[in-house]
């Protein structure tokens, strides 16, 4: 009995401690360690067993040439952030959109969408606009909790447009193409960021006063202001996105080299820019190094403690509740997607990601969805898609939504948490309208790797 109850003891025991505050990377591989040497003095594994764990961090996560995409696209955001190219993106796109109801709202939609087709690090989009954007939207008279919503929403959208770091680790998780997965994520992206568009559009075409026009006044007065600013503003970060994925997804570059081109083109950016120090290099270098570095230590940790579950019949317990459920392949999808949304209340992606995914991949293989997927080898793709359209919401639900509290933290004294989680919660809504789109059509997300391969 005791045997058969260690894997639900190894959750348990970890979703415990990490309520504690300690660091996650040490509580995943202490906890694998701990049941370790619980299950050798019980004499289920054999001492030396320790060893294929090690084997298995060496061999999945040091030894991973995939996974050396990751401090290259961190390094190629924090390098476009702090070299000011972002800041003067959102002005250019403010210019563009001030027409249109709710015209600085978009502009900071849109610079998401281009903040994550750059970088995957979320704290970083969240934080830089809110310092450049919200003390902004407040002083021209936008609601707060409007504001707020749109930055905590659209500084998310790094974890889903490609290229993605959860992407590329979850591609290693699942033993898959990271390119198929980078396509396969472009177009939910694309969905969620203009159902986002259109409710800012909607909201603010009923309700002007919530967010008022940018005066005639501001911005370039000429045609030829205007195309300086483009030129110089708007189109070397776009170029840089389009060099990067063009690169992937046209089969010239593995995703891995593509990150260094991303950071080498990032590079260029910054050192064309008259107010580029030396300073802001070691900055960009030692965020992105401390950030790898956490990133990393956590790969470690999870593969120490997924090995391990999987050593004490992990598998097989999910499996076997699983089938004991007796509500079919869809029934199973939807209480799989449930749980995984419960978790972002509480949890980051690292931790759901690095815990959920080896669990639940070998129970979505043995699915048939009686053709609701159009191309069955790529179900697994789809269900990972899912996955991180599911992830989206974790950043925004409290109590321990991360883009709310990286908000609150630089955010103007003005803008109260009861702001934040208000304006929110109709973007939570629509990333859940657009997790049943992707799961009623699984063409959106299967539609282009499957024409690409």
């Amino acid at each position: 009995m005791i045997i058969e109850i260690l894997p639900l003891l190894m959750f348990l025991v970890l979703a415990a401690l990490l309520f504690t505050g300690f660091p996650v990377a040490f509580v995943l591989g202490g906890v694998g360690l701990a049941f370790w040497l619980l299950a050798v003095a019980l004499g289920i594994e054999n001492p030396l067993s320790f060893f294929l764990v090690v084997g298995r961090i060496f061999g999945g996560v040091v030894d991973n040439l995939t996974l050396v995409a990751i401090p290259m696209f961190i390094f190629m955001g924090t390098l476009l952030e702090k070299s000011g190219v972002a800041r003067d993106l959102l002005s250019a796109l403010q210019v563009l959109t001030r027409k249109i109801p709710g015209g600085l709202a978009l502009s900071v939609t849109l610079i998401g969408v281009v903040m994550a087709a750059t970088t995957g690090i979320i704290g970083a989009s969240v934080v830089m606009m809110t310092v450049l954007a919200l003390p902004v939207m407040i002083d021209r008279g936008y609601d707060k909790a409007l504001a707020s919503g749109t930055i905590a929403a659209s500084g998310t959208l790094g974890i889903l447009v490609p290229p993605s770091i959860m992407l590329v680790v979850m591609a290693d998780l699942l033993s898959t193409s990271v390119g198929g997965l980078f396509m396969a994520a472009l177009l939910p992206g694309l969905l969620l960021s203009t159902l986002y568009l259109l409710w800012i559009i909607a909201r603010t075409a009923i309700s002007p006063q919530l967010a008022p026009a940018l005066p005639k006044s501001e911005g370039p007065r000429s045609l030829l202001a205007l195309s300086g600013l483009m030129i110089r503003s708007f189109l070397p970060p776009v170029l840089l996105i389009a060099l990067v994925l063009g690169s992937i997804f046209g089969g010239y570059a593995t995703p891995t080299e593509a990150s260094g081109i991303g950071a080498a083109g990032a590079l260029v950016l910054a050192l064309l820019r008259k107010n580029f120090r030396w300073k802001t290099f070691l900055e960009s270098l030692d965020q992105s190094t401390l950030t790898s570095a956490m990133l990393f230590g956590i790969f470690v940790g999870a593969t120490a403690f997924s090995y391990v579950f999987a050593l004490l019949g992990g598998h097989d317990l999910i499996v076997g509740f699983v089938d004991s459920l007796d509500v079919g392949p869809w029934g199973i999808l939807f209480v799989l997607m449930a749980i995984v949304f419960i978790l972002g209340f509480f949890f980051d992606w690292i931790e759901i990601t690095l815990i959920v995914l080896p669990v639940f991949a070998p129970v979505i293989k043995a699915l048939d969805f009686a053709g609701h997927v159009p191309f069955p080898e790529l179900t697994i793709t789809w269900f990972a898609v899912l996955v991180a359209v599911n992830l989206q919401t974790s950043f925004l639900t409290p109590p321990f939504g991360f883009a709310l509290f990286y908000l609150k933290g630089v955010a103007p004294r003005s803008v109260r948490i009861q702001h934040i989680y208000k304006g929110v919660i109709p973007f939570i809504i629509l990333q859940i309208l657009a997790l049943g789109a992707v799961m009623a059509w699984p063409d959106i997300a299967l539609w282009l790797p499957s024409r690409m391969q």
